[in-house]
């Protein structure tokens, strides 16, 4: 077909200076001082898809010394958390993750375990019921990505009041919603493809 791959993952994390303040991470922690927020937050909650952010991420708050853990939180039906666990880069899986933007069916070379302080696996049930509360909760549609994302973080919350620990968690919106109409915020689309959601939901109705 004399077709071209362009290739936005080998060298992705060269793209910018992770030292500097061209990056994700560095606009956090400054969002973080003029929003007169706690200075350093807990945890940083990420997803994966190229993984140059994470990486990025993970050098920089190693980088400043901040006492901040990085958890990547990564779909169904991607290689990421069990390349994390397994350090075998070979792993693969048979299929894409139904949440757009995250996951992949391959390690990509920009993806470091070694920066990474801790990973979680999210239900793709899990993300789509996140995707529909938040749209009650902050009144925009987004996207897969930060369902799963904020799922993430719920987790940790869970666990650090349980735990009767105090401190901030950090997350990212990535994309707006407006796109998954047809999808994520179908239920007869939601039904076909990532099935029954309501124990997830019904587990978002109850935060207070």
């Amino acid at each position: 077909m004399n077709g071209h791959y362009m290739d936005q993952f080998t060298y992705a994390e060269r793209a910018t200076d992770w030292r500097g303040n061209n990056n994700i991470a560095d606009s956090i922690f400054r969002q973080m001082v003029a929003g007169n927020l706690i200075r350093v937050p807990r945890y940083l909650v990420m997803s994966a898809g190229t993984g140059w952010h994470l990486r990025h991420a993970g050098r920089y708050i190693r980088y400043q010394g901040y006492d901040t853990e990085l958890v990547v939180v990564d779909p169904e039906n991607s290689v990421f958390y069990d390349y994390y666990q397994q350090r075998d880069p070979s792993v693969t899986a048979q299929c894409s993750s139904k949440i757009e933007g995250i996951g992949r069916p391959r390690a990509e070379p920009s993806f470091i375990p070694s920066v990474i302080d801790s990973m979680m696996r999210v239900p793709d049930a899990a993300s789509v019921a996140t995707v529909q509360w938040l749209e009650v909760v902050l009144g925009r549609k987004v996207g897969g990505s930060t369902g799963t994302n904020v799922w993430g973080a719920l987790q940790l919350a869970k666990q650090m009041r349980e735990k009767g620990e105090t401190g901030s968690i950090v997350t990212l919106l990535c994309d707006s919603g407006e796109r998954y109409l047809n999808t994520y915020f179908d239920p007869e689309w939601v039904a076909a493809n990532i099935g029954d959601i309501s124990h997830y939901s019904a587990q978002l109705a109850g935060i207070r």
